[in-house]
């Protein structure tokens, strides 16, 4: 599927990543279309594989990062570009796209940290996530969420966009 998915992804993490730099927000009017495409040109390529190939990637995609939404750890807008880019290169590949992007957002989250001066903060609210799944359970922290004001964020589509360009290369 590189032939097909290549430059349709590559550009749509291009838009996307400077969407979420600029806004910090990724749109649907983006993403659904993309996710679409994905479907609709990965059937006609490949018929019935192919779509199978589509949604499951999208499933993998919204099973990943959807956990991660629901925690509040990460938004509506990433997990539709996963869903987005799962749709054009299929599971097994997005599989290398998501823990490439999970090694990525780690390294951009203290870079983020450290332009803004708050790597110390930034570390001890990574354990007290970690360590604290130990004592809540798999619930949501009460104050490293998103819908928290005070709560340091990064856009993660840069992280998204590196982890899938990783994929294409390793592949």
């Amino acid at each position: 599927m590189h032939s097909t998915a290549w430059w349709p992804v590559l550009i749509l993490l291009a838009i996307a990543t400077v969407e979420d730099i600029r806004s910090r927000r990724i749109p649907n009017w983006l993403v659904l279309p993309f996710l679409a495409a994905g479907v609709v040109v990965n059937t006609a390529c490949h018929g019935a594989k192919g779509l199978g190939q589509s949604m499951g990637g999208m499933a993998l995609a919204l099973a990943v990062t959807g956990i991660l939404c629901w925690l509040r750890g990460m938004g509506m807008g990433d997990l539709k570009l996963c869903a987005a880019v799962g749709a054009w290169i299929g599971s097994g590949q997005l599989v290398v796209a998501l823990a490439a992007t999970g090694i990525a957002g780690g390294v951009l989250a203290l870079i983020w940290a450290a332009w803004r001066g708050s790597v110390n903060e930034s570390l001890e609210g990574s354990g007290d996530l970690i360590l604290g799944f130990w004592k809540r359970g798999l619930r949501p922290h009460p104050n490293l969420v998103l819908d928290n004001p005070h709560a340091r964020t990064m856009p993660y589509a840069p992280a998204i966009a590196i982890g899938t360009i990783f994929s294409f290369l390793a592949m």
